[in-house]
């Protein structure tokens, strides 16, 4: 790993943990340039786009929120540090913000980090993310390994271990205190192939063969309806490779409900790497909102008909619609600075792509196959409101998980840890 990507990884860590410290109410004093790092990270790429650009104040104030910072005591603050860092510069009326990409925000993450003198848990938190991202590992050698490594004591170690599993910064899963396995959501973003493969191998023969039968569909298609792809494996496989993160589930919300669409944990592998290219989740959300225009949106409101032809558009520099949907179903985006919406006439909007590498990861996903074969009986045509990521969708499954399904995820870790130590 050369030192740019090694910076890269290191950025997508730190948003991973930050994203998870925002959850607890102790972790962001425990982890406090962790917490620091990210937040910074979250609000530069929110603000910047591939170009150049300017911000109204107003602007900069909306996109906080959208990045769950206090507008009026963390705002200031994170807008300085970017701005000692030559990030942004300000005035009195706007935010110049330099062209940025997720890569070039996780290396000035890592660097922010770095300058903040994190203590030995918040370094040790990092590289218990990457350990437990290649492949599940017993609780009982994390703590031996961590304690080793960065000079804890056996009951500091046992501690940080616990904490990283309260946290989140992993999971934890097995009832046997012998036998308790520690992994994260990005576990099938590496060697995806490889691991399917273990996967299978801990199933039935029925179960292997629609899980086979669900991942020919979803690799000939980049994203399908959760709805379906539950009528394949059946409920309690379908929540049990859920939580394990073997399927990654993005839900958009609209006045309708939620409504949920389901992509592999690999689907960029092909071309990018999927823990760094799209460690903002900016590009499944893209993906998501797209499926709902196909599936979803009805032929009035301006159905999408040829996803390639649309992002192809969008990625080239042009601007796309009118359309009525476009108001509707873009609006996490816009907040999030992926497009812009453009008032045109008759409650139409027209959209401009701002973040060119989202728009290109979101083709390469959805190109793959027959993405517009899907059809729904009755779609809402409510405006979409609200976007969840698949780690926040898989936490949630797991908290609602019952006791055996529990004990089969367990057996799909243990397949995949394969008696490896650390």
């Amino acid at each position: 790993m050369n030192a740019s990507t090694e910076k890269e990884t290191r950025g997508a860590w730190i948003v991973h943990h930050a994203r998870k410290i925002t959850m607890d109410v102790s972790a962001p004093a425990e982890y406090s340039a962790l917490d620091e790092a990210g937040k910074a990270a979250e609000l530069l790429m929110r603000l910047g786009a591939s170009a150049e650009s300017n911000l109204t104040t107003d602007e900069v104030s909306a996109i906080a929120r959208a990045a769950n910072l206090n507008a009026r005591t963390e705002l200031p603050h994170y807008l300085n540090l970017l701005k000692q860092r030559r990030l942004i510069d300000t005035s009195n009326s706007e935010v110049q913000v330099l062209g940025v990409n997720a890569r070039s925000v996780l290396r000035h993450a890592s660097d922010i980090f770095e300058d903040a003198n994190p203590s030995n848990s918040e370094i040790a938190a990092i590289e218990l993310g990457e350990v437990a991202s290649r492949a599940p590992i017993l609780r009982s050698d994390a703590a031996q390994y961590f304690g080793d490594t960065y000079k804890m004591k056996s009951a500091d170690a046992s501690e940080f271990i616990r904490r990283a599993g309260e946290i989140g910064f992993v999971d934890q899963e097995g009832d046997d205190p012998s036998n308790v396995l520690l992994f994260n959501g990005n576990l099938f973003k590496r060697d995806s192939v490889g691991k399917a493969a273990k996967v299978l191998s801990s199933l039935g023969s029925a179960e292997q063969a629609k899980l086979v039968e669900l991942n020919g569909l979803l690799s000939s298609s980049g994203c399908m309806l959760a709805s379906r792809c539950e009528n394949i494996l059946g409920n309690q496989l379908f929540e049990k490779l859920k939580a394990a993160g073997v399927l990654e589930v993005n839900t958009v919300a609209n006045e309708q409900g939620d409504h949920a669409f389901v992509t592999l944990p690999g689907a960029f592998h092909k071309f990018v790497n999927p823990l760094i290219d799209d460690s903002f989740d900016m590009a499944k959300a893209l993906v998501s909102a797209l499926a709902y225009g196909l599936h979803l949106r009805p032929s009035s409101q301006g159905r999408i008909v040829s996803v390639d032809w649309i992002l192809g558009a969008l990625i080239a520099g042009r601007t796309i619609g009118p359309a009525t949907a476009i108001a509707n179903d873009y609006r996490i985006l816009e907040q999030n600075r992926v497009v812009q919406l453009i008032p045109a006439h008759s409650g139409m909007y027209r959209m401009k792509l701002l973040k060119r590498e989202v728009g290109e990861l979101a083709l390469q996903v959805l190109k793959r196959g027959d993405a517009n074969a899907e059809t729904i009986q009755t779609p809402p045509s409510a405006p979409i409101t609200g976007y969840v990521g698949p780690e926040r969708t898989r936490e949630q499954a797991r908290k609602h998980q019952s006791k055996p399904s529990r004990q089969q995820t367990h057996d799909i870790l243990s397949a995949l840890r394969g008696g490896r130590g650390l």
